[in-house]
């Protein structure tokens, strides 16, 4: 979650926000960070023939029609004047290279994995987990691929290819089933429907002093709280709006914040909240809202599917982070190599270069974008 936001990481979600739609967006986000979408399905790794390379193979139609060969060549032409298959390769790879060859390089590690311990997933298995996609979304099939469509820019193909594949491999690399306690089940019908807390918040970017000295401010003159915000508040988003955010809920990922909001009662302004270096926040409360259901009973099934796959989606992230620290890759794009991780050896995530001298760099690169 964004620290730059903290108060919507906090507060996440409106509380009018249909659950059905919050659902179908956290899942398509969701599988997206395990999933290795293409950015383009050019090929731009193509290997030539000798033949293809002939002087005939080069010579210009005159018909008006390109042949086969041509075809393979040049992939147009402006005013007789060809543009090459190479030429457009170099230009995709120099454009999306370093991307579409990183997804390529995570979708290897789990192929590999998978041909290793002898893992299959079928195309079966990968239609039958889209359907049961739809099925709990209350959707047909073909609605919930152009809500992919519109949502995600992906075709049916490239999800069943490059997010629901890889999630099923990787459950399988797994090979555990998640659980769901009592205690999960309770903080999460606190988070998705429990009552939340209107305030208003002002960030302050700077040291204790300067928080405490806006914290006076706004004790001496809590009515006017939201020009103080206007004023004085760092975060871009609530400033304009003098320092309204959405309702916070509890366990939703910044304990200190949850905590000191629902101590406060309405008009309270709360102590200087510290939320990392240099940033402090600053509450006050506007009041509370009604939980969205009373009882847990009255949505248990539901809410139990989604914190299993909250929990699979975590589960299938660590295996993926561990395959890639025990895998020795190496890109000649980037130039640049991961450092195999030798047996008990504690990870670090680094790169090193391929070429020169051999510095480590501290970055590690994503599952998918």
């Amino acid at each position: 979650m964004s620290e730059r936001n903290h108060s919507h990481s906090a507060t996440t979600s409106r509380t009018d926000d249909p659950v059905p739609n919050r659902r179908i967006l956290h899942l398509l986000a969701g599988t997206a960070c395990v999933g290795l979408i293409a950015i383009v399905t050019f090929q731009f790794l193509r290997a030539e023939s000798a033949t293809s390379q002939t002087q005939s193979s080069t010579q210009p139609t005159t018909t008006g029609k390109a042949s086969a060969a041509s075809n393979e060549k040049y992939l147009g032409r402006v005013n007789n004047q060809p543009i090459s298959y190479d030429e457009v390769a170099r230009e995709c790879v120099e454009r999306y290279g370093t991307d579409v060859l990183e997804k390529i390089i995570n979708r290897m590690i789990i192929q590999q994995e998978c041909e290793k311990r002898g893992i299959v997933v079928t195309e079966a298995e990968v239609l039958q987990e889209v359907q049961k996609i739809c099925k709990g979304f209350k959707l047909p099939l073909d609605t919930y691929y152009q809500l992919l469509q519109s949502e995600q820019d992906i075709t049916p193909q490239q999800y069943h290819r490059h997010i629901i594949w890889p999630k099923l491999a990787l459950q399988k690399l797994a090979g555990t089933e998640v659980a769901v306690t009592e205690d999960d089940m309770r903080k999460a019908f606190e988070r998705d429907y429990g009552p939340r807390v209107e305030v208003r918040i002002i960030m302050v970017d700077g040291n204790i002093r300067q928080a405490n000295e806006i914290w006076e401010l706004c004790n001496a003159n809590p009515q006017d709280f939201d020009k103080l915000a206007k004023k004085h508040s760092a975060d871009p988003n609530s400033r304009p709006l003098g320092g309204v955010v959405p309702p916070i809920r509890k366990h939703a990922g910044m304990s200190q914040i949850e905590e000191e909001a629902f101590k406060l009662k309405p008009g309270e302004i709360s102590s200087v909240i510290q939320v990392g270096t240099g940033r402090h926040v600053i509450m006050k409360c506007e009041g509370y809202t009604k939980p969205v259901v009373a009882d847990v009973k009255d949505v248990w099934a539901e809410l139990h599917e989604a914190l299993m796959e909250e929990k699979t989606q975590l589960a299938v992230a660590e295996v993926f982070e561990t395959l890639k620290e025990d895998a020795e890759v190496i890109n000649y794009l980037t130039k640049e190599s991961t450092v195999r991780k030798a047996p008990g050896q504690r990870s670090t995530g680094g790169i090193q270069q391929t070429s020169g001298t051999q510095t480590t760099r501290g970055v590690t690169p994503s599952v998918a974008r």
